[in-house]
C-alpha cells in the first residue's frame, strides 16, 4: 500500500487535462492548448549557446550545493537593479526549478502542525508541498472584484499561534493579477514569515510589480528562469532566504538534490546578462495576446471584472455556464477540442472559473477561442 501522504495528495488537474488532450491527439484530433502555462517561445539563443559551450568544455560535474558563485552574484545584481534591494550571494540557493525550492523552504521552516496562510484560489501545488512536510494550509478567500488580491484584514483574521508563514504570489497563477504595493506592504508588516513566489516577475504589462524584499527582510523569495526566459525544460530556479535559514536549507539541498545542473547554471548567467532584448520581444507579444484574449472572452460573456496585467493567464468567470468547472473543462476539451484549466484546480474559491493561458501563438489562440465561441453557442 502506498503511503498515506501520497494517497491523500491531490492530482494536478491541468496535467489531467493535458494528458487527455494528448490521448485525443493520438486519436487524430486537433487540440488547441490554452490550458498549459508554458511559454511557446524558443529559449533565447544566448542561453542555448552558453549551455552548449559549457557542455562542450566539460562543465558536467557537481557544483557547490548553493550554486555557482557567478550565478548567485548575477541573481543578487538582478534584484538590486530591478527592485533596489540588497541581497548577498550567501542568501541564494540555486535549484533545479522552483519546485525543489518550495520544498526546501517548508522543510526548513515548518514543524508538524504549523500553519501556512494561502490565498484561495492559489497555484494548485502549494498545499501539497505544505502538507507533505506536516504543515497545515489555511486558506483565505480572494475575490474577483478585488482582482483576486488578498485583503490584509482577512489574513489577520486567520493568524493564530501556529501560523508560521503567509504565502504570496504576484503576478499570480492562476489569475494573472498583481498584489498592490499597499497590500504587499501591509502583509509585510505582519508577524509571520512571508514566502513570496516571484516566478512571474518581469512578465508585467501594466503597472509595476514589487518584490517582497522591498518591504521586509523576514521573507523567502522563490524565482527562476522557466517563465521569463522560456527555459521550462532546463529546470533552473533559485530561492533567497534569511541568513539564519541558509545552513538548514543547504543541508536539505545536499541530501536530497546535491546541486542544480552545472551546464544549465552557466545558461542562467547568460540569461540574466544577455537575454534582455529577447525578454522584451516576448513581453510585447504576450501583451498583444493578452489584450486579444481578454476582448474575445468578454465578447463570449465570460466574466473578467479586473483585467489581469501579469503572467500569461486570464481567470474568467464561467459560473453562468456551470458550477462544475472540472466537468465543463473536459466538456470543452472533448466537444470543442480546446484545452482549458478548471478553476477548481486552484482551490474551492476557484470553482466556477476557467483559466486560459496565452502562452501560445496568436493564430492558435484565435482558433481556440473561435472554437470555444462556436461551441458555447450550440450549448446555450
Amino acid at each position: 500500500m502506498a503511503s498515506k501522504r501520497t494517497e491523500e495528495m491531490t492530482s494536478f488537474i491541468v496535467m489531467d487535462v493535458l494528458e487527455r488532450a494528448c490521448e485525443l491527439e493520438c486519436e487524430g484530433k486537433d487540440i488547441v492548448h490554452l490550458e498549459v502555462g508554458e511559454p511557446d517561445f524558443d529559449t533565447p539563443e544566448c542561453v542555448k549557446a552558453a549551455a552548449c559551450d559549457a557542455l562542450a568544455n566539460g562543465f558536467t560535474h557537481y557544483t557547490h550545493s548553493l550554486g555557482l558563485p557567478e550565478l548567485r552574484e548575477a541573481i543578487c545584481e538582478y534584484y538590486h537593479t530591478t527592485y533596489g534591494v540588497s541581497v548577498q550571494p550567501d542568501q541564494v540557493v540555486v535549484t533545479s526549478g522552483t519546485s525543489p525550492a518550495i520544498f526546501m523552504i517548508f522543510a526548513a521552516l515548518l514543524e508538524a502542525g504549523d500553519e501556512v496562510i494561502l490565498s484561495d484560489p492559489h497555484y494548485a501545488c502549494y498545499p501539497n508541498f505544505i502538507k507533505f512536510v506536516g504543515g497545515v494550509p489555511v486558506t483565505v478567500p480572494v475575490f474577483e472584484e478585488d482582482g483576486f488580491q488578498y485583503r490584509p484584514e482577512a489574513i489577520e483574521n486567520k493568524l493564530g499561534d501556529r501560523t508560521r508563514a503567509i504565502f504570496i504570489n504576484s503576478p499570480s497563477n492562476p489569475t494573472g493579477n498583481l498584489l498592490s504595493e499597499s497590500r504587499m506592504q501591509a502583509i509585510a508588516g505582519m508577524s509571520p514569515w512571508i514566502v513570496s513566489d516571484e516566478i512571474y516577475q518581469g512578465l508585467v504589462y501594466e503597472g509595476k510589480e514589487h518584490s517582497i524584499l522591498e518591504f521586509t527582510d523576514r521573507a523567502f523569495v522563490l524565482n527562476g528562469f522557466s517563465k521569463l526566459f522560456a527555459m521550462t525544460g532546463l529546470r533552473l530556479g533559485y530561492l533567497i532566504a534569511p541568513k539564519e535559514f541558509m545552513r538548514p536549507i543547504q543541508k536539505v539541498q545536499q541530501n536530497f538534490f546535491i546541486s542544480a545542473n552545472a551546464m544549465i547554471q552557466k545558461a542562467g548567467i547568460a540569461a540574466l546578462k544577455s537575454a534582455g532584448e529577447d525578454v522584451a520581444r516576448m513581453k510585447r507579444i504576450y501583451n498583444e495576446r493578452r489584450i486579444f484574449m481578454i476582448r474575445r472572452l468578454k465578447e463570449m460573456g465570460l466574466g473578467i471584472t479586473v483585467e489581469p496585467t501579469g503572467a500569461f493567464y486570464v481567470f474568467a468567470n464561467a459560473k453562468h455556464l456551470s458550477n462544475d468547472s472540472y466537468a465543463l473543462a473536459f466538456e470543452i476539451l472533448e466537444k470543442a477540442c480546446v484545452g482549458v484549466t478548471p478553476g477548481i484546480d486552484f482551490g474551492a474559491n476557484g470553482e466556477g472559473y476557467l483559466r486560459f493561458s496565452y502562452a501560445n501563438s496568436m493564430e492558435n489562440i484565435a482558433e481556440g477561442l473561435n472554437r470555444l465561441e462556436a461551441y458555447l453557442k450550440t450549448r446555450s
